[in-house]
């Protein structure tokens, strides 16, 4: 009689599953015995499963060679399926049939070992199912993502990463020889997506970033997924809207989709179903104002790090926008706010509980004088930025656009404690292995 195709994991817990005959492949998860009876965990892309395995029905040598198996070492197995509710899930698989596909090694991850030992092993790290449920929970958070910028006409484009100027700083951007010539890993698409914006009006970019600053936080990194979005015909109020309302609809679909996984790492998938707009916003001189009220030292014209937006946002359970920051603390592209010069039309949307800024956002400065001043007034060459100013000189228009760091974004949504844990490999200042 011919073998049944192979299964996956999930397929052992359809309704009518129990009584059928099964094949299964994957990873041993977890592994014992306990005299004559094998106890296995399987892992497959869909799900764990408990494998038992009887020494009288499988034979001794079969039963030796399953038992020597080493956790993620991997296996094929047939069995029948059976309801146990002593099992995780209340199903187990009896096998009839084993076979050993690689034993493996002594596998080398387990408790209690050191941060900076678990970060060298990340190849193997990643594997754990803490590690499977943050990037399954990522996956749908990016699918989200387009989702909503596609159902509202923003085209995805493919700016490049390689960059003949810094866009933001020197001191930030990471510097190398261009084959003869200075360039620069980007520090963000803005200044392309600006190009793309004029013959498509709405786009965006999912694109790696790169920052130089030696910050060793809890919500940095040195290499980070930028999702980046600009608007033509927005203004800073449209803008704001248009940014709230893809978060709440990005969190109701990881709620709706991804609950189990939410549930796992420690966030309630109610508490995302729960967010709703409008989200409040105060200006940076009424957050200034607060901040004081509260003892902290900080004065117009003070940035505000982490200590200053977790004091804005450590209480709430929803986020807040900052609004109209000085022009100084900001990119010289931002636009100058019409009632007062000293800020710009510039908002960062901070996450609640604490978690920090996860959007940056402003209109865009479409003077070609005012750009230029701004220019020397920031010490950056106008021919680094040539190209730039050609684009408010052929039928400039306004605009306004923002960023997203996707791992700040899933580090609040999933409640890390440090941002490394949202990505396979992190990159920081101390590392860029493996």
């Amino acid at each position: 009689m011919k073998a049944p195709e192979f299964a996956t994991v999930a397929s052992a817990f359809a309704p009518g599953a129990p009584g059928a005959n099964i094949r299964l492949r994957g990873w041993v998860l977890r592994s014992r015995s306990s005299g004559g009876i094998l106890f296995l965990l399987l892992r497959d892309r869909t799900g764990v499963v408990q494998v038992t395995g009887r020494k009288d029905a499988l034979g001794q040598a079969t039963f030796d060679a399953v038992e020597h198996v080493q956790v993620e070492g991997a296996v094929a197995v047939e069995g029948i399926v059976a309801d146990d509710e002593r099992a995780p899930g209340g199903r187990e698989v009896r096998a009839t049939q084993f076979t050993v596909i690689d034993a493996g090694e002594p596998f080398p991850i387990f408790a209690d070992q050191t941060e900076e030992f678990r970060l060298d092993q990340r190849h193997l790290v990643i594997r754990s199912q803490e590690h499977v449920a943050t990037f399954r929970v990522k996956a749908e958070l990016l699918r989200a993502f387009r989702e909503f910028l596609d159902a509202e006409h923003v085209l995805e484009v493919t700016p490049p990463i390689l960059s003949g100027n810094a866009a933001e700083g020197g001191a930030e951007a990471f510097r190398f020889d261009y084959f003869g010539r200075p360039a620069y890993l980007s520090q963000t698409a803005q200044l392309y997506l600006e190009a793309l914006l004029f013959p498509h009006e709405r786009v965006y970019s999912l694109t790696p970033s790169f920052r130089a600053e030696k910050s060793r936080t809890p919500r940095h990194l040195t290499e980070y997924l930028h999702l980046e979005v600009e608007l033509a015909w927005c203004d800073l109020a449209g803008l704001l809207d248009f940014i709230e309302r893809m978060v709440v609809y990005v969190a109701h679909a990881l709620a709706e989709r991804r609950a189990a996984e939410l549930a796992q790492l420690g966030r309630p998938p109610a508490e995302l179903e729960a967010l709703s707009t409008p989200f409040p916003r105060v200006t940076y001189a009424e957050a200034i104002e607060r901040l004081q009220a509260e003892g902290l030292p900080v004065r117009w014209g003070s940035d505000l790090g982490t200590a200053e937006e977790r004091a804005l946002t450590v209480t709430s359970a929803v986020p807040l926008f900052v609004t109209h920051f000085p022009r100084e603390l900001k990119a010289f592209y931002m636009l100058a706010s019409e009632g007062d010069p000293r800020t710009a039309e510039a908002a960062d949307l901070l996450a609640p509980e604490g978690y920090g800024e996860l959007v940056g956002a402003s209109c865009r400065e479409t003077d070609l004088a005012r750009l230029e001043r701004r220019l020397d007034e920031v010490g950056a060459d106008r021919h680094d930025y040539e190209w730039y100013l050609d684009l408010r000189r052929h039928g400039s228009v306004p605009h306004a656009g923002f960023g997203i760091g996707v791992e700040r974004m899933l580090r609040w949504i999933l409640r890390r404690e440090h941002i490394r844990e949202t990505t396979p490999f992190p990159r920081t200042p101390s590392r860029h292995t493996p």
